[in-house]
């Protein structure tokens, strides 16, 4: 088995380590645009090309899913995506965990890039799943920067800055970018409030391995041989290992010890 994961960056680290948990036999192949990253700042349209070139490398290595382990990607690309890979590769998109997040009942804060924060998108999300439940959306501008060079004093000022701007009441906080995914329990201990209760974080990891295994009729299986491969491409190049700062993180060095690609 074969799964393919695409980002512009190390956001997608959550998912794959997801992935590597459930299958630890699955060969996998990331595909990174170091060349284009950020994406969020992109147009549109640059952002479908970039995903698609992405995309076309990681499908020239035969995997039998394809995971866009980005919200911002999946906004603009997920729909180009499909029409141009489907149904020969099925490609599964990374949502905001909103439904569970507002399925509690409780206040719960999105935190997401400024450009996804109060985009159509989010606010659709928010009318769907959400109605009559307390949200508030937090901007977290600098964040997934931060996150994406393993800089822990920006990532520190980035998470105070919008813990400051997360209600008191809140309970819940969704991640609403793969990025913030990495550094889950710094937002935790920075949204906590004295008193109150243990604060739920809801990620789109999880959810989204679990559903590629389901598109391809597959079970997980995490007592598995961990015996899968890893492939790295940088912006369509073969990529050597995985960029420095992964390793700053649980998930990038639970992946470096993964067979070298075959």
């Amino acid at each position: 088995m074969k799964i393919a994961l695409l980002d512009s960056g190390i956001g997608l680290l959550a998912a794959t380590a997801a992935v590597r948990r459930l299958r630890p036999d699955a060969d996998l192949v990331l595909s990174l645009d170091p060349d284009g990253m950020p994406w969020g700042p992109r147009t549109p349209a640059d952002i479908i090309g970039r995903a698609l070139t992405l995309a076309r490398a990681a499908a020239a290595h035969g995997p039998e899913a394809l995971i866009i382990g980005c919200n911002t990607a999946t906004v603009h690309a997920l729909t180009a995506l499909r029409a141009r890979l489907e149904p020969d590769l099925p490609v599964i998109g990374t949502v905001p965990a909103i439904k569970p997040a507002a399925a509690a009942g409780g206040p719960f804060a999105i935190w997401a890039t400024p450009a996804t924060t109060g985009s159509p998108y989010q606010r659709g999300l928010i009318e769907e799943f959400a109605d009559g439940v307390p949200v508030t959306e937090v901007p977290c501008p600098g964040l997934a920067e931060a996150v994406e060079h393993a800089d822990e004093a920006a990532v520190d000022a980035a998470v105070a800055a919008a813990a400051a701007l997360t209600p008191a009441d809140v309970t819940t906080v969704v991640l609403g970018c793969t990025h913030y995914e990495l550094v889950a329990e710094r937002i935790r201990a920075a949204v906590q409030r004295p008193g109150r209760p243990p604060l739920v974080l809801h990620g789109s990891a999880g959810a989204v391995a679990a559903q590629a295994l389901r598109r391809i009729g597959e079970q997980p299986a995490p007592e598995a041989a961990a015996t899968g491969t890893l492939t790295v491409l940088l912006s369509g190049r073969e990529g050597a290992a995985l960029p420095a700062p992964a390793l700053a993180y649980a998930e990038g060095r639970l992946l470096r010890t993964a067979t070298p690609a075959r």
